[in-house]
């Protein structure tokens, strides 16, 4: 790794060189993991060199680079290529042959040989195939024809038997889904038909449900891997989408997970081609579906169905006529409609009825399937949710009380009950309904906004009604979605909620800090989306009540959950920036300042809240700023005299970090402020001054202090990310985002 390029130099070490990379390729095939790791970071790193300089061609070779005894012609990189060809060659045979598990497939051979699904992910293995898939795409860039030659003759050999093993086409066809977006188009279609009917037909001429399964599982990786080539083949993407709709009859363990999972990820990058009458056809394939639908999910478990949902959403999306789109709507949500109308005929005669666990099942199931199409179908959901929105809430109601009146009769123990469990699964199901299609139907506020005024009581009311733990957390992040969705407009309805949820969910959160721990982090988002966009409702408040709102904001930073801390700490700073802009400026500083400056400093040097200093740095940054702005003394102006707030916060944050830290100096800290108050309008040297701070007070550790650069950090994933973006292949065509363009 660090001396090649002097073993290149003359001939005697070259030969010696190619025979030591012969060796690592023969040592890379022992059955060893560790021993294959060290040569893979050996591999990897190898291939990328040659790939960079490959890259940027030098245009004239200087003496000094020439090979001796290779063909003098060329640059020097063509040189290496040459020397390096045949080592090259046996390494790609390598890279196909113990390829590593990609994530996508959930099919594995357990420890007594037979066929199963897999019950874990294994994070080495992800290492592994991350580091291999990049190996592989650097090989496959250096020569595309070898590339494709050895994965074509290694696949006619399980065809014809003689190489046919579940590992031997398992790695095949994983190398083979891991060079997708390496080549030119033409290329890739003349390889990828080749593929595509080669396995199709293995599948066809092989006996056994084990070997099958195996197959239907490289199938569906390697189609999904592929969506460019899908869209511009409509008879492959036609074959591939009906044996999908074959292997969700086969029963066999992770087949039918597999091929919802690879529909899904076909019908988002591939979803106009449904919905357009393509040459050939009768109908758009949508249609033809919707018409085969309850055959299709005959044999399906209910997660399943509701992906097969889901992706059909994804279609009917894609529909630009309204009219079509609300009939296919319409059909799709057909069979879940007629079971729904059935329950609520039934419990019209009966209330009991919804007391019957499989009603309760069917209702959450159905619940389930809306969510499924919702989160796809977005908007246009409208016609669907409509149809059932306030039956759903007397549902929710009754359910609620069924809650409430068994936790009431059975004590604490009764919340913790299967069924007590199972009717608040119903809720929740109800409630995250409405969140996904309120969040979803930007596009259309005026839709949503309807469905505020009605849920006022059954849901806020049986929230503050209800015990403790029969609250639901998703109601507090259901209205927080409803007051970032429509923002001023919710004004009217804050005091509303606020007197719905705040005192008692407080009660239930500030007790320590760990019980209900969803509803605190839920409780901080409702919190800034009032901050953040009702505003004036919060000037509206009583002093008390805004006492009890920053203080929970305090107590929320103080929090070592990280999410709920970032919470409470960027609406913090919502705030301070809203108050500075308001009437009230002054008599809001002047009352929390100082509190708010003594608690950020009390986190910011307590090093179990390093994952907050970009946003501690932000408020400090605020408050040594606000100050010139002020026009009434922060200080007790009874007692003593300041010539000014700037003066008067010096003095102040010197006697405060001087208390706080006994082993600086009375010099050294006031040093430290200087500096703050001088750099405070400059914000990187404002963070710069602050984290010099932190390492000098020996509060934190010089070794783990990455939590403080993480900007910095985020910065560099960036560029990395960019670099990669430029060599075709390194981030997988089914990783970028949907459907761009349609060819």
């Amino acid at each position: 790794q660090n001396h090649i390029r002097i073993l290149e130099a003359s001939a005697e070490n070259r030969a010696a060189l190619l025979v030591g990379l012969e060796y690592l390729i023969g040592i890379s095939y022992v059955d060893d993991t560790e021993v294959f790791k060290v040569c893979l970071d050996y591999w990897n790193v190898f291939v990328l060199e040659l790939f960079e300089a490959h890259n940027q061609m030098e245009p004239a070779i200087p003496a000094a680079q020439m090979i001796p005894g290779v063909d003098g012609t060329g640059t020097a990189v063509h040189q290496r290529r040459q020397l390096y060809a045949s080592p090259l060659s046996k390494l790609r045979m390598l890279m196909i042959c113990r390829m590593a598990k990609p994530e996508e497939v959930l099919i594995v051979e357990d420890e007594n040989g037979n066929i199963v699904r897999e019950t874990m992910k294994d994070n080495d293995v992800l290492v592994q195939y991350k580091i291999m898939r990049e190996t592989l795409i650097y090989l496959s860039h250096l020569d595309h024809e070898d590339t494709e030659q050895q994965m074509l003759k290694k696949l006619t050999k399980q065809l014809n038997g003689e190489d046919w093993s579940w590992n031997n086409l398992n790695t095949l066809c994983w190398a083979i889904g891991s060079i997708s977006g390496s080549m030119v188009e033409e290329q890739e279609n003349r390889f990828l038909v080749m593929v595509i009917r080669d396995l199709l037909n293995l599948c066809e001429i092989t006996k056994g449900k084990d070997n099958k399964a195996v197959i239907a599982s490289n199938i569906m990786y390697v189609v999904g891997q592929y969506p460019r080539f899908l869209r511009a083949h409509w008879k492959f993407l036609k074959t591939v989408v009906n044996k999908l709709f074959e292997f969700m009859h086969e029963m066999h363990p992770g087949v039918q997970d597999m091929a919802c999972d690879t529909f899904l990820k076909i019908v988002q990058k591939c979803k106009r081609k449904f919905v357009t009458q393509q040459v050939g056809e009768n109908e758009p394939f949508v249609s033809e579906l919707l018409t085969n639908l309850a055959t299709t999910i005959l044999d399906l478990e209910p997660h399943q169905i509701h992906t097969f949902y889901e992706s059909v959403g994804h279609m009917i999306q894609a529909e630009s006529d309204n009219t079509k789109r609300d009939e296919y709507l319409k059909r799709l949500m057909s069979l879940p409609n007629q079971k729904w109308a059935e329950i609520i005929g039934q419990a019209g005669q009966s209330i009991d009825i919804l007391k019957n666990q499989d009603v309760i099942r069917s209702v959450l199931n159905i619940l389930q399937t809306n969510t499924s199409v919702a989160t796809s179908l977005g908007p246009h959901f409208f016609p669907q949710i409509s149809l059932i929105f306030l039956d759903m809430l007397t549902v929710y109601r009754m359910y609620s009380e069924l809650v409430s009146s068994t936790i009431a009769e059975g004590g604490p123990y009764a919340s913790k009950s299967s069924f007590v469990k199972l009717l608040r699964s119903i809720k929740r199901e109800t409630l995250k309904l409405i969140e996904t299609f309120v969040d979803k139907a930007e596009d259309l506020p005026h839709l949503g906004k309807q469905f505020v005024p009605p849920m006022m009581d059954p849901i806020l009311g049986d929230y503050a009604r209800n015990v403790p733990d029969a609250r639901e957390s998703e109601v507090l992040s259901l209205f927080a979605t409803i007051i970032n969705k429509y923002k001023a407009e919710m004004l009217d309805d804050v005091p509303r909620i606020f007197e719905a949820v705040f005192q008692c969910t407080l009660e239930m959160i500030t007790k320590n800090f760990e019980d209900y721990p969803e509803h605190r982090l839920k409780f901080f988002s409702l919190l800034r989306a009032i901050g953040t966009h009702c505003f004036k409702a919060l000037i509206q408040l009583s002093s008390q009540q805004l006492k009890l709102v920053i203080d929970s904001i305090n107590w929320a930073f103080r929090h070592t959950e990280r999410n709920i801390a970032e919470t409470g700490l960027s609406l913090l700073l919502e705030i301070l920036k809203n108050f500075q802009a308001s009437e009230f400026t002054n008599q809001f500083y002047k009352t929390y300042f100082l509190t708010i400056e003594q608690e950020i400093f009390a986190v910011l040097t307590d090093s179990f809240h390093k994952p907050g200093f970009k946003l501690h740095v932000l408020v400090l940054q605020h408050l040594f700023c606000v100050v010139d702005g002020l026009t009434e003394p922060l200080w007790d102006a009874s007692t003593v005299s300041y010539p000014s707030n700037a003066m008067f916060v010096r003095d102040y944050t010197i006697k405060l970090l001087g208390a706080s830290f006994p082993n600086m100096t009375a010099a050294e800290v006031t040093k430290f402020v200087d500096g703050l108050l001088g750099s405070r309008h400059d914000l990187p040297s404002f963070k710069n001054h602050i984290r010099d701070f932190l390492v000098q007070s020996k509060e934190f550790s010089a070794q783990d202090n990455k939590d403080l650069y993480a900007e910095e950090a985020a910065v560099q994933r960036e560029k990395e990310r960019q670099r990669m973006l430029a060599i075709p292949g390194l981030i997988a065509p089914s990783e970028l985002q949907d459907e761009m363009v349609d060819s």
